[in-house]
This record gives structure tokens, C-alpha cells and sequence, in this order.
């Protein structure tokens, strides 16, 4: 996990299913060996702050038909409605499956038993992006280690897979390295939110370079739970000197040391995976356009 995404989001507001919930429609690419790739936006950051639309266009240039927001505030994406990016992102052909939006306690208003308009916008917004999935990429520290508070947030998780399902969109969770590091009882914090969490409305979105810092590997959940990634951030590693407890960062996919081809094809056969998003947060002093284009093309030659 790279320091500068986990203050980012500090600082951020079963596979039938996962099939079911994305037709052949959504991914009409060119080429089908494509049609689960995209790329996360927070890889090119500071490109997509000064230039959206253009940053957007040199994706579609580099080969992506999908991309995942990681940048919604105040009911607009990148600094754009949810119709204008809609706009800005067909007309280079480009789709947006998914994206990322810290959910935290202060979104369920108890009083109405309900959640707050702020997070019906984010939904309502997400559907009206074509989103089929809206996923939360956090968890609040004080709740990692409060069983109470922990019941109360899966419990959250599936009522939200409740109001997702409405818009025939699935909620969903993204991990970092303190779901592996962090206990609850004899189990890891993921496995605990695996297990307390409804499979056919709440995805995973498995980040395999994320886990891999405080020793979560990715093949060991895939075969513990079958059919439940329905999507995957696919980076890879590289070891460095340890920096805000952590020592590894991504890297050029093949060039480090996780075994990414394995863990992608295991996602696709057993781990229910539909859709697979590539994620470069640190570079080694490439640019990060020229980066995520070259992933791409190893992704290519992979086979997807």
C-alpha cells in the first residue's frame, strides 16, 4: 500500500453474481480479450487534477475501454457532474464500472433508520455513471477494533448492498494492508469482513499488491473463498526501504516480486472475478501514463 493512497482516503469523504450484475453489453470493447481490463484513476493522479479530459483521452489512446473513479466530491466527479463526465467519458468510447467512495458510521442516519442523503447521492450519481458497483476503500481506525462497532458497519455494508441492488448495482469493499494486520479474535479483519458480509449483495474488490505488505496473499483468500472477488486491483510489488510501516511499492506488472499472472488467472477461474482493474501508485521515475500503457499491454499478453 503507497502512503500518499491511505492519506488520500483518510482524507476522502459470489461470481454468479458478480456475471449477473455485468452483461456483455457493458463491456463492448473491440477486442474481448479486453473486455474486464481497466485502469484506477488514482494511478495517474496528478494528471487527471490538471487535466482530466485530457488525461482521459491519453487512456483511451493507450487502449482502455473501463476506467474506476477514485475522486467524488460534492456530487461531482473530478469536478464534473455525473452527466457531464457521463458525456466527457463516451465520447472516447470510455466506461466506468465502478468507483471508489469512502462509506463511513456517519452515512446511516439511526434516527431515520436510513441512510443520509449524502450517501443516496452517491448512488443515485453512481447509477446514473452506469456504475455496477460502488465501493468503499476504508474503515475507520476506531472501528477495526471494536466488535461492536464492526457488527454495526457489515451490518451497513449489506443494507447498502440492499440500496445498490435497487439500481441493479452491487456495493462492495476494497482492502488495504491493516485488514490482514489486524485481528478480530483468531481471524484476520478481512476474513472477518468476508464472512459477515452478504455474498449476493456485497462484492470484494481484492487488492493483491495492498495485502501483500503485512503478508496477505492474494491465492490464499482466492481458495479460501471461492467466487467471492468479483473484483480485483491487479499491481505489483517491489521491496523497498520501510516508509510509514511500509516496505514494498508498486511497480510495472511482471517486474516485481508477486506472482500477478497466477493470481489474475486465479480470479478469473475460481475467485469469480468479472472485472479486473490495474493500479500503479508508484513508478520508480517512469511517468505514470507511460506506466499504466505499459501494463496494459502486459495484460495483453497475458491473455486479457
Amino acid at each position: 500500500m503507497h502512503t500518499s493512497r491511505r492519506s488520500f482516503l483518510k482524507t476522502g469523504a459470489m461470481a454468479i453474481a458478480g456475471a449477473a450484475l455485468l452483461p456483455d453489453s457493458l463491456f463492448a470493447a473491440t477486442d474481448n480479450k479486453l473486455k474486464r481490463v481497466g485502469v484506477q484513476l488514482y494511478s495517474v493522479r496528478d494528471a487527471m487534477k490538471a487535466d482530466p479530459q485530457g488525461t482521459l483521452k491519453k487512456i483511451a489512446d493507450a487502449g482502455y475501454a473501463h476506467v474506476e473513479h477514485a475522486n467524488y466530491i460534492d456530487r461531482k466527479f473530478y469536478g464534473y457532474t455525473a452527466k457531464e463526465f457521463k458525456k466527457i467519458l463516451g465520447d472516447l468510447d470510455l466506461k466506468m464500472p465502478s468507483g471508489h467512495t469512502v462509506m463511513t458510521a456517519q452515512h446511516w442516519d439511526a434516527s431515520k433508520n436510513d441512510f443520509t442523503d449524502a450517501w443516496k447521492y452517491t448512488v443515485e450519481d453512481a447509477a446514473t455513471m452506469g456504475q455496477k458497483f460502488v465501493i468503499s476503500p476504508w474503515l475507520d481506525e476506531k472501528v477495526r477494533t471494536d466488535t461492536d462497532a464492526l457488527k454495526r458497519t457489515m451490518e451497513q455494508f449489506n443494507k447498502c448492498g440492499e440500496l445498490c441492488k435497487q439500481s441493479s448495482m452491487m456495493f462492495g469493499y476494497h482492502n488495504h494492508n491493516f485488514e490482514i494486520s489486524t485481528k478480530v479474535g483468531d481471524i484476520t479483519l478481512y476474513d472477518y469482513i468476508i464472512q459477515n458480509t452478504d455474498p449476493a449483495l456485497v462484492a470484494q474488490q481484492i487488492d493483491i499488491g495492498n495485502m501483500f505488505s503485512t503478508g496477505g496473499m492474494a491465492l490464499e483468500f482466492i481458495n479460501k473463498y471461492p467466487g467471492r472477488f468479483q473484483s480485483m486491483h491487479v499491481k505489483d510489488e517491489i521491496k523497498v526501504p520501510p516508509h510509514n510501516g511500509d516496505d514494498t511499492e508498486s511497480t510495472i506488472l511482471g517486474k516485481g516480486i508477486l506472482p500477478v499472472r497466477d493470481i489474475v488467472k486465479a480470479g478469473a477461474k475460481k475467485g469469480g472475478t468479472s472485472l479486473f482493474i490495474i493500479e500503479q501508485e508508484s513508478y520508480q521515475g517512469k511517468d505514470p501514463i507511460d506506466c499504466v500503457k505499459i501494463d496494459l499491454q502486459i495484460m495483453k499478453k497475458w491473455g486479457y
